[in-house]
């Protein structure tokens, strides 16, 4: 039997960096907990355009990589050390989902992303990516299950990517399904730079398969001596979030760069976008990696980042609850332990700020909900699912 998550001010441990829930609930609350409502500090979040709080949905998460949003409102979300988790009205199911696939738990690998296939209310398909173990190290494959119950039946294997490293960094790997019902899938350069720019294995790309793995024919390098048919887009260094623009349709990416050098860019069919060629960032230990940052026939970022925000996930807001934030695109940051909201007009970025600095703590994954409120991933060993919900104020 599933046990309910306390997410109260008296328990929960998040209560203490965001003490105001919705004000028609806080002096209940309060006083519920035995503390004086006159007396007990409230704090606000504020964007320039809204008041707003942040409320655990549920907390006890373990360093959190990705989530989906089900039909019936219950909510899966990935464990990087390799469970899925399913959360029903605030409530954290103990036992993971049955059907996961075994997974390189080391570094960056693990369980990564998760996606329902558009006709999921028809044939309940669950995808999943994560890093897979092998005798060459390991690299990013993507599954698929139909959910039934607390379980995934009849699991397959429908892609594994020619990017088999020892080396525990950069697989990717975000999962998205476009309005056409393509599956688009990230994989990162695997910590080999140089290999982003070589078309004949799958690091450094973004790829789009059709939902049974096979290969669109229309893809960009089908038919390429050398090429790898998968291939939508190249030159990727570590690519941590994907997303469609809901007005356009179009692919956006959010890619975490070296030190300096994040990236948020629009993604077209066949076209390089540098990595290692071009960049804004240098190595780790202050190293140039290039002396340029543009060069003809590699596409430039429509915003990038110096120094880095570690980027993780994308979301571009499309929900009703904030009005002034519609269209905003919404990048989590890593080290740079903040949410960062950046404004657009058309591909041009005119505007940026921070939100949730209070909380202190990495953002893993970011999502517009269904319900109109933005959803948060915490990453740390003990982590929270955040909702984002606006906050009246007087002066509003």
């Amino acid at each position: 039997m599933a046990a309910r998550v306390d997410t109260s001010p008296c328990r929960s441990r998040w209560a203490g960096i965001f003490p105001l829930v919705a004000a028609a609930t806080l002096t209940a609350t309060l006083a519920a907990c035995g503390q004086d409502p006159a007396s007990t500090p409230r704090t606000l979040l504020k964007s320039s355009p809204h008041a707003y709080s942040a409320t655990p949905v549920v907390d006890g998460l373990e360093h959190p990589w990705g989530m989906a949003f089900l039909p019936d409102g219950d909510i899966l979300v990935t464990e990087r050390p390799g469970r899925l988790r399913v959360i029903r009205d605030g409530v954290l199911d103990p036992t993971p989902v049955a059907g996961v696939p075994e997974v390189w738990a080391e570094r960056q690998g693990g369980l990564l992303d998760v996606a329902l296939h558009p006709e999921f209310e028809d044939n309940r398909l669950v995808y999943l990516s994560f890093s897979k173990p092998g005798r060459e190290g390991a690299t990013t494959a993507v599954v698929r299950g139909r959910l039934e119950g607390n379980r995934l039946a009849d699991v397959e294997e429908i892609f594994e990517a020619d990017a088999w490293t020892n080396r525990g960094v950069h697989f990717g790997s975000r999962l998205l399904f476009d309005r056409d019902g393509y599956l688009f899938v990230t994989i990162g350069d695997r910590g080999e730079m140089h290999e982003a720019q070589n078309l004949a294995n799958h690091q450094g790309t973004i790829l789009r398969l059709h939902d049974d793995g096979s290969v669109p024919e229309d893809n960009p390098f089908v038919g390429q001596e050398g090429a790898r048919p998968e291939i939508w887009a190249y030159g990727i260094r570590s690519p941590q979030g994907l997303t469609i623009h809901p007005e356009t349709g179009e692919l956006w990416e959010s890619e975490h760069g070296p030190r300096g050098g994040d990236e948020i860019n629009l993604i077209l069919p066949g076209r390089n976008y540098g990595w290692p060629v071009i960049t804004y960032g240098i190595n780790y230990d202050g190293t140039p990696i290039t002396d340029i940052t543009e060069k003809e026939g590699m596409e430039q970022p429509l915003h990038y980042w110096v120094p880095s925000i570690a980027t993780s996930g994308i979301a571009i807001y499309d929900g009703d609850r904030f009005p002034q934030w519609k269209g905003s695109v919404f990048v989590g940051g890593l080290n740079g332990q903040h949410l960062a909201r950046v404004e657009f007009e058309g591909t041009r970025p005119v505007g940026e700020e921070k939100l949730l600095t209070e909380l202190d703590q990495r953002i893993r994954d970011v999502r517009s909900g269904p319900d109109g409120y933005v959803y948060v991933l915490v990453d740390a060993p003990d982590a929270a699912l955040l909702r984002l919900e606006p906050v009246e104020t007087a002066q509003d």
